[in-house]
């Protein structure tokens, strides 16, 4: 108009650097497309496949990429040595949760989910369902779009591709803890508080956003850099923005006092989803947290270190203490996550490359542990189902001697102890806050490890050296799946606790935002 020609230059997607993410997100909406056009009777195993072939395939798209340090979507997803780190440990973690996923042979009625979602628990429709053996094969496309979005979190370079990553992300986690087989009402409770607080935490994260862009004027990382050093006294917007996008990650991340979500959870949604969302959304949330304090907001690290000290502190003396009252098992475990998300975040407040490193080995680690200790929380049985309950534990050792060193290996290693993933861990974080001068946070991460050594060490006596009960709950046979997925966190386990170095090196070399 007026003579003036408007040119439009298309988006550079520069598709070779999201192959990863494409590979993952586009798996998903296939597997939507099998679940719409295939006979039921085939579904399982065609999800199976793709699914099988899909991690596989992202995980090497990923290895592909190493060294890689670039921009890709506009500037909207950074393809740098953390973000391809942890997508990597997110691709390996999914594989070994798709194992436990797919187990049908521990559970006489089936797999872990319902037969049928839609239907009421204990109504006339839902005994059908299982006497017919229908199984809730859409898991496998909400799988896939969670990894998906996962990845997406840790990888994402503005405020928007952050926000729809987190939603990705949590909208299936979501469905799926309601998707129990047994205890559906505890399942249904568990899916509307996660619903509910997750919630509420996109909203602490829309409201940051926005005031993050009426400071700067854009959502984008660089662009919010370049504002806070154009503008260094005008920051009380900035800090108030801060503020509430700190909530809204912590909230994933299981940080008190953002907490209550997490053990309700854990134990009413179905155990592999569990084992899923422990190890996976920790190193989504995590990496997410780290890009966006040391990325955007690295200039104003004088100002929110302090409240991560708090924080931190809270979270590991609230879950190291808390714990040692629980009585059910994946109650337990979801307060020791909780204790190791505190230990998670000297690593973010350390500032240094360090803590980056450390956390990203310790995110690993972590996510291969805590994969296996419910793994083996789903093969402990009676006849209503998993029995969870301390307990029933005792004497589980002289039974099933096997089934309870695996599960003795895992928590030592949540413990901190010598030769285990955990120590080196801990170790590696530890030193990081120390040389970032968070030397009083660390003397209370050794004695938040020493309390929260008591209640690890409390199971393992309660297995080896209690009597057993003569109602006690069996230990089942798995199939290969979940004897595979046992096998294989606890070598790695062990393997990060003897021989860590080559994978400290790989953390270490990875430790370079993209600026």
């Amino acid at each position: 108009m007026n003579g003036v020609v408007e040119t439009f230059a298309s988006p550079e997607i520069r598709y070779g650097l999201v192959a990863p993410l494409l590979i993952v997100l586009g798996g998903g909406v296939l597997g939507v497309l099998l679940e719409a056009f295939l006979p039921r009777g085939s579904r399982r195993t065609a999800q199976l496949v793709l699914v099988g072939v899909v991690l596989v395939a992202a995980f090497v798209a990923v290895v592909r990429l190493a060294g890689t340090n670039d921009l890709a979507a506009e500037g909207t997803i950074a393809v740098d040595g953390p973000a391809l780190f942890m997508q990597g440990s997110i691709l390996l973690v999914a594989m070994v949760s798709a194992l436990l996923m797919a187990e049908r042979q521990v559970d006489p009625a089936g797999d872990a989910f319902a037969p049928q979602a839609s239907a009421l628990p204990g109504s006339a429709d839902e005994k059908a369902f299982t006497q017919r053996g229908w199984l809730q094969t859409e898991i496998w496309p909400l799988f896939l779009f969670s990894v998906g979005g996962m990845m997406m979190f840790t990888s994402a370079n503005d405020l928007l591709t952050m926000f729809v990553a987190l939603e990705v992300m949590s909208l299936p986690l979501y469905l799926m803890a309601g998707m129990a087989r047994r205890r559906r009402l505890l399942s249904q409770e568990a899916a509307m508080k996660y619903f509910l607080l997750g919630a509420y935490s996109s909203g602490f994260f829309v409201f940051g956003a926005a005031m993050l862009y009426g400071f700067s004027g854009t959502i984008t990382f660089p662009g919010i850099v370049e504002s806070m050093a154009a503008d260094p006294g005008n920051n009380g917007l900035l800090i108030a923005a801060t503020g509430l996008l700190f909530v809204a990650l912590l909230f994933k991340v299981g940080a008190v006092p953002f907490h209550q979500w997490t053990p309700d959870v854990y134990q009413g949604a179905p155990t592999p989803a569990t084992a899923f969302m422990a190890a996976g959304v920790k190193i989504a949330a995590v990496g997410a947290l780290l890009r966006l304090s040391y990325v955007a907001l690295g200039g104003l690290r004088w100002d929110w270190r302090p409240l991560m000290w708090a924080v931190a502190i809270a979270t590991m003396l609230v879950g190291a203490i808390v714990a040692l009252t629980q009585t059910d098992i994946k109650r337990m475990l979801a307060y020791s996550a909780i204790a190791n998300a505190g230990f998670m975040l000297i690593g973010v407040l350390a500032t240094n490359q360090a803590g980056l490193s450390g956390t990203m080995f310790y995110l690993l680690a972590y996510g291969f542990s805590t994969l296996g200790a419910f793994a083996i929380v789903t093969l402990v049985r009676d006849p209503a189902g998993e029995a969870t309950k301390l307990s029933q534990w005792a004497g589980l050792g002289k039974t099933s001697p096997l089934i309870a060193g695996a599960m003795a290996i895992l928590l030592l290693a949540f413990a901190g102890i010598p030769l285990t993933s955990g120590f080196t861990s801990k170790f590696a974080v530890f030193q990081a806050g120390i040389a970032g001068g968070a030397t009083p946070v660390v003397i209370v991460g050794v004695i938040a490890s020493a309390i929260a050594a008591f209640f690890y060490v409390r199971v393992i006596v309660l297995m080896f050296f209690t009597e057993r009960a003569e109602d006690a709950p069996a230990v089942v046979v798995p199939s290969s799946l979940t004897a595979v997925a046992i096998g294989v966190t606890v070598a790695v386990t062990v393997i990060l606790g003897v021989l860590p170095q080559s994978v400290l090196d790989l953390a270490d070399k990875a430790s370079t935002f993209i600026r």
